[in-house]
């Protein structure tokens, strides 16, 4: 890159023709000046800094075709784009790739290499993360704003049923949406703790009651209540399969599936026990029965729906297997290691706790973890002393991975904050485009509904796309607007 004021264009040749090879071109980004050698850009013959070696023998509407502007005294192209990206791209044509300087937006940097036509491909892998990572902020933030604006649009070509489904989907699956659809989310988490707090009641022995066969079981009351709850669990799951616009989706949900954990155990213990005792014996009806009846802790997840502090939770650590993976390998190596020293070194006491080195696996995890039951010790100095290593590397152990996995759960619950900010802010531009729109463009209106009836419908929809269009390029490919979302500022 030579500076404007040192360049030396080259000679004509006899037929009027230039070689491109020794060419230079000026190019004026945004006011800054550089000059390039036709031997570099002919590197790379399809990106626009190319193609402007050729236009010059096109005329004007080739050259305007590629740049803003140009001055045929100075040969000097004119553009109205970022610099300081440039700056960055042009690295291509003398590097072979490209690296974007820290604070470049990655999707502002994205649409720049595209207006270069400079192929993904010569990004640096450490950019390319990051332009992915905005990438599925954007495309989060235009999910959550076109399902907002699902919710908002009422279609008047759908059918009764369908507008019914939705509805009931808003009104279960969404409490935001209107105040009795909170009041049901509040019902639905106090039927949840009220069914915790049965199962949990049900086994105090003062309050089971005995059968005929001597057997202790659970209070009437506390099963009518039981009862009741599993009833609106029932009830909830029905209509929210029913009114789900992805039955299939909806049915394999994590979420979803617990659901149908918590409330299957009841019907099936109440089938086992009216229907069981034919086909089996009665005792073994009664363990089935009890087995089933610890499953109903699966209910206590179904919290999970109704707060996003424990989304977030499942979030993060799912993001963070490769820090949990590091943990119990830690703690594997040492239980393993600091268990065969301690039978080792016990062994030679008469009243040693350690038989075997699987059973010294017991203390070395109660140890590593600082629970310390202390039904098995060691009882010479050199177990002591083991002891105390061993307990001290399990502090070490446990707290290296700590810190990364509660930096995911920080960045993780800030980033939805965001998402959720930023969506609410697309929200509030999109209605503000639309209400310039209108006061823009009211008399044209007023012309349009005077036309023939074979516009009505075009004007209609017409108002429809001002209402529902986001003007995000991940929603619409028509750019209304330059947005928040498309500049990202």
């Amino acid at each position: 890159i030579k500076m404007a004021g040192d360049c030396r264009f080259p000679d004509v040749d006899s037929d009027g023709s230039e070689n491109s090879e020794e060419m230079e071109i000026v190019v004026n980004v945004g006011g800054v000046r550089q000059v390039f050698y036709g031997d570099n850009l002919n590197q790379y013959p399809e990106t626009r800094l190319a193609e402007l070696l050729n236009c010059l023998s096109g005329g004007y509407d080739s050259i305007f075709s590629l740049c803003d502007d140009y001055d045929p005294g100075k040969r000097e192209f004119y553009f109205d784009r970022d610099p300081d990206a440039f700056k960055c791209i042009i690295d291509v044509y003398y590097f072979g790739e490209i690296h974007m300087k820290k604070g470049i937006c990655p999707i502002c940097f994205k649409n720049e290499m595209e207006f270069w036509k400079v192929d993904l491909k010569f990004l640096d892998d450490c950019c390319k993360t990051h332009l992915s990572e905005k990438k599925e902020e954007l495309e989060e933030i235009a999910r959550r704003v076109q399902l907002i604006l699902d919710d908002l649009g009422v279609d008047a070509s759908e059918s009764r049923w369908k507008r019914c489904q939705k509805c009931i989907w808003k009104f279960l699956e969404k409490p935001e949406s209107s105040y009795p659809a909170r009041v049901i989310a509040v019902l639905s988490f106090l039927f949840i703790l009220i069914s915790s707090v049965v199962m949990c009641v049900g086994t105090i022995p003062d309050l089971q009651v005995v059968d005929a066969e001597g057997n202790r079981m659970e209070h009437p009351t506390l099963d009518s209540i039981e009862t009741a709850c599993i009833g609106w669990f029932t009830m909830e799951y029905v209509l929210r399969l029913i009114s789900s616009p992805n039955k299939l989706h909806f049915a394999l949900s994590f979420m979803n599936i617990v659901d149908v954990l918590a409330i299957l155990p009841f019907y099936v213990s109440l089938t086992l026990t009216h229907l069981g005792a034919k086909l089996m014996e009665l005792s073994n009806v009664q363990q089935a029965v009890q087995a089933l009846r610890i499953m109903r802790i699966a209910r206590i997840f179904k919290l999970a729906r109704h707060s996003s502090g424990l989304q977030t939770l499942t979030y993060a650590l799912k993001r963070s297997f490769k820090e949990l993976g590091l943990l119990l390998m830690y703690l594997a190596v040492g239980i393993f290691v600091f268990s065969a020293l301690g039978y080792t070194m016990e062994q030679s006491h008469p009243e040693t706790l350690f038989k075997s080195i699987p059973q010294s696996f017991w203390w070395a995890i109660i140890t590593m973890t600082t629970v310390g039951y202390g039904d098995i010790y060691p009882k010479t100095t050199l177990g002591k002393l083991n002891a105390a290593i061993s307990f001290l590397c399990g502090v070490i152990a446990i707290a290296l991975p700590i810190h990364p996995i509660i930096n995911n759960f920080v960045r993780y619950y800030n980033k939805q904050r965001v998402l959720e900010t930023a969506a609410k802010h697309e929200l509030e531009l999109m209605e503000l485009n639309s209400a310039e729109g209108k006061a823009a463009g009211s008399k044209s209106e007023v012309e349009d509904i005077s036309r023939e009836g074979k516009e009505g419908p075009f004007y209609s929809s017409r108002l429809k796309v001002s209402h529902s269009d986001t003007f995000i390029h991940l929603l619409s490919e028509e750019k209304h607007y330059r947005t928040r979302l498309q500049s990202c500022k």
